[in-house]
């Protein structure tokens, strides 16, 4: 490991010391995380209520820059020249190095199609279904653990083998025996959990963020 992504676990556990119950469990998902995005693969995130506004948080981390500058490899950039080489220096100097994300809680029109004609416990499962083959990661939001459709997409994704990561609160809940690794964040009331969870997944943005795009600006 990196000192830089060293450098970025000290600085969450100095600002937040009760975390570092949590620090293995976040080295454990980072190394999910990044043999997810090696593959090619994107990582699917999904939560309800303040863990549905954390999904989206997560991937606006993910897929632009969020601590660094992300310069686009080289093959990209021949490969914008060569489509498009009337407009290539515009979209080179604009495009971003993506780590691939997507949020589960943001498909309105399927979530309520599979809500009304289905169940409302399976919007996240379905599309973890349908995403068996692009996904190389599943990331399940949930202050309690015990949230069904949240559950129910851990379920999914482990029928496919599809590594599992939960951020939940203190017990767990349900996701804790199904997930392939759970952090579980000290605290037990909602509003606290919801507190914790943020540092621990802009940790988690960054140290991957850190380990592909280069040296670790101030943090």
């Amino acid at each position: 490991m990196k000192d830089s992504i060293k450098g970025i676990l000290e600085e969450l556990l100095i600002l937040h010391p009760a975390l570092d119950v949590c620090k293995d469990d976040i080295i454990r998902a980072w190394s999910i995380l990044m043999k997810c995005f090696s593959m090619g693969r994107a990582v699917l995130i999904c939560g309800n209520g303040g863990s549905a506004a954390d999904s989206e948080h997560m991937v606006g981390e993910l897929m632009k820059n969020f601590r660094l500058k992300r310069k686009l490899p080289e093959s990209d950039r021949i490969s914008i020249y060569s489509a498009c080489p009337e407009d290539a220096q515009y979209f080179v100097d604009r495009l971003q190095g993506a780590l691939p994300a997507i949020s589960l809680v943001s498909q309105t029109s399927l979530t309520t199609a599979v809500s009304n004609d289905v169940d409302a416990e399976m919007i996240f499962a379905q599309q973890v279904y349908g995403y068996r083959n692009l996904s190389g990661a599943l990331i399940a939001i949930t202050t309690t653990g015990n949230s069904a459709n949240v559950v129910n997409a851990c379920k999914a994704a482990k029928a496919f083998k599809i590594p599992t990561i939960a951020l939940t609160g203190q017990s767990g809940g349900i996701v804790r025996d199904i997930c392939d690794i759970a952090i579980r964040v000290p605290a037990t009331k909602v509003h606290k959990v919801q507190e914790f969870l943020l540092p621990v997944y802009h940790t988690l943005c960054a140290i991957v963020e850190d380990a592909y795009f280069g040296d670790t600006a101030g943090f």
